[in-house]
């Protein structure tokens, strides 16, 4: 097995593993907490094996939009059809931050991808907290941010495209919302990350709604930074983890006029705490 860094950031492709093996889901592992990101590639698995592979990180976590996989309702459809515009997850974000308990991660397969593009980036938010200065560092450890899900999934959207075509469903269950340190300390590397994001979070407590919209937008252009990113280029048959406590990602709308199909699982998480303690 080999594992070769993508960036200097964060994110891995591990090659030679097998993820129906034991023994080098050890490994994989491993590599899930030291990269953040990991890609193992050419795998030929089932939904089964896609299944057992994600129990061995935890229990699995039913998604209340995204439409399942026939058969299969703890695996999630990720589609975009030739003639579709919109891909899901286009903007930057972090899956289920809107949860009271967030998402450990998610796990995603490819099962047909377009002849180019497709594409999925991701950021590391431990990077991102680590360039910031020392003064800025200081001021958003005691903060805490209002995460929700009602703005992106609720009956606001359902004209879009995602709704209309059915890859998007239950708009009406889009009720959560969640209270987060803005910097958490991550629960396997111990390490300080910012954990805000633009697709599902509202507000910075304690400050007024135009302070908490100035440090918000500066901290999404800040996390953009390309020093803080790698990107996935898909081939059949990978299997790509990512850890929705240290990351974030979005998805390259790239191929349009071709099909892109994948599956996913998510991965239930735990509370999450303040870098700094007492807060």
């Amino acid at each position: 097995m080999q594992i070769l860094p993508l960036t200097g950031a964060l994110g891995a492709e591990v090659i030679g593993a097998d993820i129906r093996n034991a023994q080098d889901c050890v490994e994989i592992k491993q590599a899930f907490t030291d990269f953040s990101v990991i890609t193992v590639r050419a795998q030929n698995v089932t939904p089964r094996d896609h299944r057992a592979f994600a129990k061995g990180f935890g229990a699995i976590n039913i998604n209340r939009f995204f439409t399942p996989v026939e058969g299969h309702p703890d695996i999630a459809t990720v589609l975009k059809e030739a003639d579709q515009a919109n891909a899901i997850g286009e903007n930057w974000h972090t899956d289920h931050s809107y949860d009271q308990i967030p998402a450990m991660g998610s796990i995603l397969r490819a099962i047909e991808l377009p002849p180019f593009g497709g594409d999925t980036c991701f950021a590391s938010m431990t990077a991102a907290f680590g360039a910031l200065s020392e003064t800025m560092k200081d001021f958003l450890l005691g903060l805490r941010a209002i995460h929700s899900s009602r703005h992106a999934f609720g009956q606001s959207q359902t004209e879009h495209e995602s709704y209309k075509t059915g890859r998007l469903k239950n708009a009406d269950k889009a009720t959560q919302d969640a209270n987060h340190p803005v910097v958490i300390r991550h629960p396997l590397s111990g390490k300080p990350a910012l954990y805000v994001n633009p697709d599902f979070t509202t507000q910075i407590l304690g400050l007024s709604a135009s302070e908490s919209k100035a440090i918000l937008t500066f901290l999404y252009a800040h996390c953009t930074n390309p020093d803080f990113q790698c990107r996935v280029r898909w081939r059949p048959g990978d299997v790509t983890m990512w850890d929705n406590r240290a990351t974030w990602h979005k998805a390259i709308n790239d191929y349009h006029g071709h099909r892109r199909l994948m599956h996913r699982i998510t991965i239930e998480g735990c509370e999450l705490h303040p870098a700094k303690e007492g807060i």
